[in-house]
């Protein structure tokens, strides 16, 4: 059965009415089972005082039993539409506020709630409610863990059967394989295979027509998922030889990796972390190639909170892991790039991705 007290107490601290959830991290954590998001509305709402509510699209009712839930359940069916659900609802649970993830519920969710409250204030609590899994347990850091030990693994495997004239997308395949080979149950988002200019692209897509090159720089980002937490790692290597400038630039983001470890420490703020990043690739010869922040959370979401960025006041706390990928990007050229999943410590921080970061050069 659910332990959904958290969220409720999250409603009396907000002085909202209710919580809703719908499919995504949130709704996972705090259900225990998955379910998708697509074109049929399902919906929990807890409220600040008694039992909670849900809306099931009717085809879902047999694993929706599975969750042991506690609450008033109002189905529905394709053929009838989900307008009756959520008039039941309405009138069983009759909300005047309702906090909800600003990030996740979608538009046609929120019509239907509006049109069976039509006083109905929608609150957007996505900071509140994701800030709930910010601090990661003892179970999510083993979670995370075994993703980024399958993710290094596959890594190894494949850079070793790298060799001038393959193509991105043949890497790329190859790198999905010994993904799921290692151990992964799926991946935590499309891979970023990217050699040569493409390196230089920060979300740069594997191209099926070039092959790579003596000299090229090759950037892998990339994850897997177990047990629905995600790994998100990235290195860069270079083909066959690297120029001077190759090695000077992946210096220069190796110091600004090393820099964000040792500005990370409970009680600092994200922009602190960042500013210190940014400044060691500002100083350098390079600044004009700066074109991202220093990070971002990482759990259930490949990207939540908190966000390493100037600007961001978010204090640090021990619990949270947050990426560390500094990187330089000369359009037309080549980009760096290294990435680590970062967890702090009471009295600093601990990396939970272990892949050499000293400069490689592989498919010779």
């Amino acid at each position: 059965m659910p332990d959904l007290s958290e969220y409720r107490q999250l409603a009396k601290d907000m002085s909202v009415d209710a919580v809703a959830l719908v499919p995504g991290p949130n709704f996972t954590r705090a259900i225990g089972h998955a379910f998708m998001s697509h074109e049929r509305p399902l919906v929990v709402v807890v409220p600040a005082s008694g039992k909670p509510a849900a809306i099931v699209p009717n085809l879902e009712l047999g694993s929706w039993d599975l969750v042991g839930f506690d609450g008033a359940v109002f189905d529905w069916r394709d053929q009838t539409g989900y307008d009756s659900a959520f008039a039941e609802l309405a009138a069983h649970l009759p909300m005047a506020t309702l906090a909800v993830e600003g990030q996740v519920m979608r538009v046609f969710v929120s019509k239907a709630l509006t049109k069976a409250l039509p006083n109905l204030q929608i609150v957007d609590a996505e900071r509140e409610i994701s800030g709930l899994r910010i601090i990661k347990t003892e179970d999510d850091i083993a979670s995370l863990q075994a993703a980024i030990d399958i993710s290094e693994r596959a890594l190894e495997r494949v850079i070793a059967d790298v060799r001038i004239g393959q193509t991105e997308k043949q890497i790329e395949q190859a790198l999905i394989q010994a993904l799921f080979a290692e151990g992964a149950s799926s991946l935590a988002f499309s891979p970023i295979v990217a050699a040569g200019d493409n390196s230089a692209q920060p979300h740069g897509k594997a191209r099926a027509d070039y092959k790579i090159q003596s000299g090229d720089a090759l950037l892998f980002d990339f994850g897997a998922r177990k047990r629905g937490f995600a790994a998100d790692i990235t290195r860069t290597f270079f083909v066959g030889e690297v120029s001077d400038e190759g090695r000077a630039v992946y210096d220069t983001v190796l110091r600004a990796n090393q820099t964000g470890f040792e500005a990370c420490q409970p009680g600092v703020t994200a922009h602190d972390i960042d500013d210190a990043v940014i400044n060691v690739l500002e100083a350098s010869p390079y600044s004009d190639r700066i074109r991202t922040k220093t990070g971002h959370g990482l759990g259930r979401d490949v990207h939540e909170a908190p966000y390493i960025m100037r600007g961001n006041d978010q204090v640090i706390r021990a619990g949270m892991v947050w990426t560390n990928e500094p990187g330089l990007y000369d359009l037309g050229n080549f980009g760096v790039r290294i990435e680590d999943d970062v967890l702090v410590t009471e009295d600093g921080c601990r990396s939970l991705t272990s892949f050499p970061k000293d400069l490689r050069i592989i498919g010779r």
